[in-house]
């Protein structure tokens, strides 16, 4: 009784996703154009450093979107 209904899927206490949901691209989440995940794969795989957190490739990518803008305006 107490879970959320999301689509036909209850969750309890809201946590957690649906069983049937479609995955979703950090550049959507982020509302950006530029591919974050592609970004972070070329940072780890380009040995700038040992690790690299999470917002490093988001941040990136809207500082190269912003660029592209202003190049392109």
């Amino acid at each position: 009784m107490g879970g959320k209904d999301i689509g036909g899927a209850t969750t309890k206490g809201g946590r957690g996703k649906p069983k049937s949901s479609k995955s979703v691209s950090r550049s959507s989440k982020t509302g950006l154009q530029f591919p974050v995940g592609r970004i972070a794969r070329f940072l780890k795989s380009g040995k700038y450093a040992e690790r690299v957190g999470a917002g490093a490739p988001v941040s990136l990518s809207a500082v190269l979107e912003y660029l592209a803008a202003e190049v392109g305006a």
